[in-house]
């Protein structure tokens, strides 16, 4: 696969094209504390496993109106200490695994909460157990793009930005957790999920993107050639009629116009052959944001982006910032 974006030149300094709508800050004001004010005690479970060296927990929490999502706690064990906690959001259609699939992150000493993505969890080998009331149960692949996407007070991602942000309320309140020192992280879904929350809490200390999704919606659905946006760029082939609406739609949830409100020191990472989300709306985020921000690039990755380099970088960079 080529280079097939914008010279790296010209990424450095690229902005978004979108629109913001005038009333951003206010629909999620108002859709937050609608939320907020259904919110209960996380509800915390030890979990038996053969995993000796992690402490697990299985978490629900009150996400958007209330509603329950699960995840997972895990934190060194044995370790009674408050430690920090990293926020995890899962890529697309993925949920939060079984509890035995412990990442990079305990085992360098931080505790971690890895949520589901209410509807998803039954691709990429990560199971999830949080159905979506206004829609189904976890399910198959993909289709989320589309889902409500017509009226933003309707869209599937009103909901899963709602349920990341109230998953940093629900880490904070955890057993063992340095609620000062609370960072979020993701990969492509997760790392859009990321960001949003960085725009839309002013909790977090340390902000970690890679390869974002949910960037720049004009450009990245007229340039993927793989992945979910080509279920926006589908739907739009179908309903000519609705493109206007379908963008102002997704301007509410484009990272690309949340970021100049985020100000937590932020770690991106982005490929420049990925075809999953181009390079140019992952600077469009990057570009915009409001706060301190590092972004490693990968010229010769596609939606892989840096992996286990990335996680090196990241090792580094949280102790910085959270020890």
């Amino acid at each position: 696969m080529p280079q097939y974006d914008l010279p790296h030149d010209q990424l450095l300094t690229y902005r978004t094209r979108a629109t913001e709508p005038e009333d951003l800050a206010s629909f999620w004001d108002d859709t937050l504390a609608s939320s907020r004010a259904g919110w209960w005690s996380p509800k915390v479970e030890p979990v038996e496993s053969d995993v000796t060296l992690v402490d697990i927990y299985d978490v629900t929490f009150a996400g958007f109106q209330g509603e329950p999502i699960k995840g997972w706690y895990r934190r060194p064990a044995g370790v009674t200490e408050d430690l920090p906690v990293v926020v995890r959001y899962q890529g697309y259609t993925g949920g939060r695994g079984l509890p035995h699939q412990v990442g990079f992150l305990p085992l360098a000493g931080y505790a971690t909460l890895e949520i589901d993505s209410r509807g998803q969890g039954s691709g990429g080998g990560y199971v999830g157990h949080t159905a979506d009331p206004h829609g189904h149960g976890p399910s198959f692949l993909g289709g989320f793009m589309t889902r409500g996407v017509l009226d933003p007070a309707d869209y599937y991602f009103r909901r899963l930005y709602t349920d990341a942000v109230l998953a940093v309320d629900a880490a904070a309140s955890l057993p063992g957790v340095a609620d000062d020192r609370i960072a979020v992280h993701g990969v492509s879904q997760g790392g859009g999920l990321a960001l949003a929350v960085a725009s839309l809490h002013d909790r977090p200390s340390a902000v970690m993107a890679d390869v974002p999704f949910l960037c720049d919606f004009p450009r990245a659905i007229t340039l993927a050639t793989e992945g979910p946006y080509l279920e926006l760029a589908g739907y739009l082939a179908s309903h000519r009629d609705e493109v206007d609406q379908v963008l102002r739609t997704l301007a509410y949830f484009d990272c690309a116009l949340l970021t100049p409100r985020a100000t937590a020191p932020a770690l991106f990472s982005v490929a420049l052959m990925d075809t999953v989300c181009p390079p140019s709306s992952v600077y469009a985020a990057h570009n915009a944001y409001a706060g301190p921000t590092e972004i490693h690039s990968y010229p010769f990755n596609d939606h892989e982006g840096g992996q286990f380099h990335q996680e090196a970088i990241q090792l580094r960079w949280l102790a910085e910032r959270l020890r």
